[in-house]
């Protein structure tokens, strides 16, 4: 699935704490003089005045796991990983600075990256980020008792940043049971277990201080926010609650200063469990793919519609080739319903999809011209997603650094000029999303706006105006000038050029 008010896909990343060449120190971020990491949580209240017989039970079950790669493999050189940068973005777009780190120096020609992990079956089975042991050409496990066994990888899901190992034990391990996240409630005193820099097992405490943090990274995003410490390194190690059973895996942290702020981010079991036992089983996840672009409905769309409620996902666009334009999907739907399951929002439908297996059969449910209908669809899978976002509808591929003024674009169709009531004559790109950090929301471009022209050249669809704009940046230009029809009227603005 994907999203044009995707506000830049997140996540900053627990990380694994990345180490490059010898006696450096495995810090994935940069420090800062001005903030200083947040203390641990005052007023938690252990049942019996201790969580040690939580911790007693637990800590056997919580590994390290080591990882080597090719240092071109990780972000030592650059100072953030791709999940880093997005995660910056997703703060930075809430008007929350995120600085970024000083390069590394390169030291050698392989780095060690440290995470961690739990046991969740006595023959070995562990679980992990995916984020931890992508790209490894090694990985090695070390057990709470020291011992460093080699370690296999079963299976690992970019989408859920899960992924799952295998080691041979010389005896039946401790494990740890999985607990049920959907009782968690806000204020629930939790636990959180892993190695944060590698410098040793390590047990911080805290509550629950929210549901359901989607970070835009994924249609999985639906965090566990906690305030208990967690740093580099903690990444794939458990959040565990008052009984000792693991709610959440801790994956990623807003960090301003490169150490713990208290603002953590685990992924609740409840998500976790079914997708780690797929992973067992078959090795990989084959997601759902419907193919179309989808934003929310407002109070605006649903009144102009003929909605009653401000619920399902709006189609935007719809991708050439994919199994929504097979199905007869239009841009100007609105999807309220897959199967028998209800689309409340954007979320919802990108989560159903995502569920689905290829060629599964579903019906959806459409709302289309004031009324209600029902079309079936063949679910595709990762390879139709992988052809649809290097296609740009007749077989080129789009170039990946294209300068960015900041807005999302969708092709102006019939039921979109009905929508919108244009007349017949106008031509151009719809503005479906505009990011409000970049330089044309500064500029004043607005959603619903059309770009009729780029640097005085006509333009018919969002193709041609993310051509002309690209253009305009090869040419040396600083921007980019846009003639946009609002409200029947036409003005020319002058948006300047961002990086990518």
């Amino acid at each position: 699935m994907s999203s044009l008010l995707r506000k830049h896909r997140t996540a900053a990343i627990v990380g694994a704490a990345i180490i490059v060449g010898a006696g450096a120190l495995p810090f994935a971020f940069s420090t800062s003089a001005t903030l200083a990491a947040a203390a641990e949580p005052a007023g938690i209240i252990a049942p019996g005045g201790s969580f040690a017989p939580i911790v007693d039970a637990d800590k056997p079950a919580v590994v390290t796991v080591t990882t080597t790669m090719k240092a071109t493999d990780t972000s030592a050189d650059s100072g953030d990983s791709p999940m880093d940068e997005q995660f910056r973005q997703f703060f930075e777009n809430q008007g929350i600075p995120f600085p970024k780190q000083a390069p590394h120096q390169q030291q050698s020609q392989r780095a060690m990256a440290l995470g961690s992990g739990f046991v969740i079956s006595p023959d070995g089975i562990i679980v992990t980020n995916n984020h931890v042991i992508q790209n490894a050409v090694d990985i090695k496990v070390t057990l709470d008792d020291g011992t460093e066994l080699p370690a296999k990888l079963l299976g690992a899901d970019a989408k859920s940043d899960l992924a799952v190992l295998k080691i041979q034990a010389p005896k039946p391990l401790a494990t740890i049971a999985w607990g049920d996240s959907d009782k968690l409630k806000l204020g629930d005193q939790i636990l959180a277990i892993g190695n944060p820099f590698g410098i040793g097992t390590t047990v911080t405490a805290g509550i629950v201080s929210a549901r359901g943090r989607d970070l835009h990274s994924g249609p999985y995003d639906d965090f566990i926010q906690i305030d208990a410490p967690i740093n580099h390194g903690n990444s794939g190690g458990p959040l565990v609650d008052r009984e000792g059973n693991v709610v959440g895996i801790n994956t990623a942290i807003y960090s301003p200063n490169g150490g713990s702020v208290g603002v953590g981010f685990a992924i609740p079991s409840d998500e976790a469990k079914t997708i780690v036992a797929k992973l067992e089983k078959n090795g990989s996840i084959d997601h759902g793919y419907l193919g179309v672009a989808i934003q929310p409905v407002t109070a605006d769309v649903a009144n102009a519609m003929g909605l009653s409620q401000t619920q399902g996902a709006l189609v935007a666009s719809v991708n050439d080739g994919t199994p929504a334009a097979r199905a007869g999907i239009k841009s100007g739907d609105v999807v309220t319903a897959v199967g028998n399951e209800s689309v409340k929002t954007p979320k919802d439908l990108s989560r159903l999809v995502a569920d689905l297996s290829p060629g599964d059969q579903r019906s959806v449910t459409l709302w289309r011209n004031g009324k209600s209908m029902d079309v079936n669809v063949t679910i595709g899978g990762n390879d139709d997603s992988k052809q649809a976002a290097n296609d740009n509808g007749d077989g080129k591929v789009q170039p990946s650094n294209q300068p960015s003024i900041g807005v999302g674009l969708a092709n102006l169709t019939p039921d979109l000029r009905q929508q919108l009531n244009l007349p017949h004559g106008v031509e151009g790109a719809v503005v479906a999303s505009v990011n409000p950090d970049k330089p044309a929301a500064a500029a004043g471009i607005q959603t619903g706006d059309i770009i009729v022209s780029v640097n005085d050249q006509p333009v018919s669809n969002a193709h041609e105006v993310q051509t002309a704009v690209a253009q305009a940046s090869k040419d040396g230009r600083k921007s980019v000038l846009l003639l946009i029809e609002r409200d029947g009227d036409k003005t020319f603005v002058a948006v300047p050029f961002s990086a990518a």
